[in-house]
């Protein structure tokens, strides 16, 4: 799965950025509605390192929450920096996405 991985190296921090959207999210919980979506190869410890640099990009913010089970947990929130930046992923994706159907089906669905 090497190859999906850096296929995804790219997509996954618009993908973060959208589950974070949903609501306040912690690490944890991220890896786990990815798997959800079908993204199986990521863990906490892929994913930290990306949340660390969004935070130092000021994509997302933090607070840290008492947990019902061990320490605290540090809850993730999608800044207005964050939004913005959603908003050109979906944008940059989209266009992607389609030239690359369009090579895939030698532009036969275009529309």
């Amino acid at each position: 799965m090497a190859d999906t991985t850096q296929m995804l190296k790219g997509i996954l921090d618009g993908c973060l950025l959208s589950i974070i959207k949903e609501g306040e999210i912690y690490g944890y919980e991220l890896a786990a509605k990815l798997e959800s979506y079908g993204f199986h190869s990521f863990s906490e410890g892929t994913i930290y390192p990306l949340l660390l640099r969004m935070q130092k990009e000021g994509l997302v913010s933090t607070t840290l929450r008492k947990s019902t089970a061990g320490p605290k947990r540090k809850y993730y929130s999608l800044t207005e920096k964050g939004e913005q930046e959603l908003e050109q992923f979906i944008l940059r994706w989209t266009q992607l996405s389609s030239s690359v159907n369009n090579v895939l089906n030698k532009g036969y669905f275009s529309s």
